[in-house]
């Protein structure tokens, strides 16, 4: 009877050590239903934006909150419960001790009725290999369709479609530049989480300190090469953030003009031709195109979010400017600029992208509609172009790679054929 009372009493923190899990609870145990309003928090990391929790928090309409890390304690539970202001019902931390806790049912089970999910920050490639292609990656993949979520520092790194997984450590914006085809630059795209608005959108963090515009640059040239069409990305300063709404709305949040508080949304040029000039093994990234490779919004964000940008056509924003960035030979700069010249209807590739199996035969890969192909591009899975062809081949010889997992891209007329292959 006493357990009973102490788990329903309010601003209970619990901590019950599991096998492969942590978890500290603050408030009520039994769930309650509400009716959440869907959205993203992107947060810099280093210090968490009052305002920006608090409409995160009042998305999920007096719910349940559930914080999940793969280190630290119970650091939010009484910051989200009662510091802000805003009413919910509970707040859980769940810290992921090792990759087991993803496979625990009462994990999934609070997960799967949390009605506001947040990603602390730590090590993200704990997040990508404690997750992916587990239940855990399921439930936040619905999660994300009809309730908010949001992270901070490696929780806002795994917010795109594409990701930095830090598999290899983290990298600086020189290495990143001079060896962009580096394992130390290895991105995961459109095979984790399917977050609303952020289709080949790549995201960075703790923007100003170091400064990461460059790696940023070298991962989007890099989206660009393995699907073929235009990549994005959101960068937050360490006390910035950025919130999405339901209509993908995006309002920015810092302390300018108090303090330099920075929030970036970066797309490759939608103006034809758009991917990066050099990006090969050995050779620095040289992505110019006329000084405009890629185009970019930049916004102080202000206390009450006042501040906006539309991810509906990456062109229309108030109270920021544009600016172009571009990288010739391992160099990085950036100056004023133009917003996009076309709309994000002419973002998407010209000819529909479809996906093909690709097989192996005596070391040979046989190419579908030989005759028609106008180039073809082959990949690791690091996007280090390892061969390429401006003419048609019926077969290409495979037999010499070394072991691992490629990627090929052939252009038609009409279409783009992709797949991946295994050697």
């Amino acid at each position: 009877m006493r357990i009973t009372v102490l788990l329903l009493t309010l601003c209970l923190s619990l901590s019950l050590v599991s096998q492969g899990y942590t978890t500290y609870l603050t408030g009520e145990f039994d769930d309650v239903i509400t009716s959440p309003t869907p959205g993203i928090c992107m947060m810099g990391g280093a210090g968490d934006h009052d305002n920006a929790i608090r409409w995160l928090l009042e998305r999920a309409d007096g719910g349940d909150v559930v914080v999940i890390r793969a280190s630290g304690s119970d650091g939010y539970n009484d910051y989200f419960y009662s510091d802000l202001g805003v009413t919910v019902n509970s707040v859980e931390t769940i810290v992921f001790d090792d990759a087991s806790a993803s496979d625990s049912p009462y994990v999934l089970e609070r997960l799967a009725s949390a009605e506001a999910i947040w990603i602390a920050g730590g090590d993200q490639w704990d997040y990508v290999s404690y997750w992916k292609d587990t239940e855990v990656e399921d439930i936040l993949n619905d999660h994300v369709q009809s309730k908010p979520i949001g992270g901070t520092s490696a929780g806002m790194a795994i917010l795109g479609g594409s990701y930095f997984s830090a598999q290899f450590g983290t990298v600086t914006s020189s290495v990143a530049l001079q060896y962009p085809t580096g394992i130390q630059t290895n991105i995961g795209s459109e095979d984790f989480l399917e977050i609303p608005y952020c289709t080949r959108l790549i995201t960075d963090t703790h923007y100003d300190d170091p400064d990461r515009k460059g790696r940023h640059a070298v991962f989007l040239a890099k989206i660009s090469i393995n699907s073929q069409a235009n990549s994005f990305g959101i960068a937050c300063d360490e006390y910035t953030a950025v919130c999405i709404d339901e209509n993908g709305l995006a309002r920015v949040f810092g302390e300018h003009p108090e303090y330099d508080d920075n929030a970036y949304f970066l797309q490759s040029n939608c103006e034809s031709p758009f991917l990066p000039e050099v990006l090969e093994q050995g050779q620095a990234l040289t992505w110019n195109r006329n000084q405009e490779a890629i185009k970019v919004y930049h916004v102080q964000g202000d206390w009450e979010g006042t501040k906006t940008f539309d991810l509906n056509d990456w062109r229309t924003g108030s109270g920021g400017q544009w600016e172009n960035w571009w990288v010739e030979d391992g160099q990085f700069f950036e100056a004023e600029g133009t917003e996009p010249a076309c709309p994000l209807s002419l973002v998407e590739p010209n000819v529909p992208v479809r996906q093909a199996s690709f097989f192996v035969q005596e070391g040979m890969i046989a190419i579908p509609d030989a005759p028609r192909a106008e180039s073809m591009q082959l990949m690791d899975m690091s996007g280090r172009i390892v061969d390429s062809w401006n003419r048609n081949h019926e077969r290409i010889v495979v037999r010499d790679l070394p072991a691992g997992i490629y990627q090929l891209v052939i252009s038609y007329e009409d279409h783009i054929l992709t797949g991946r292959f295994t050697i």
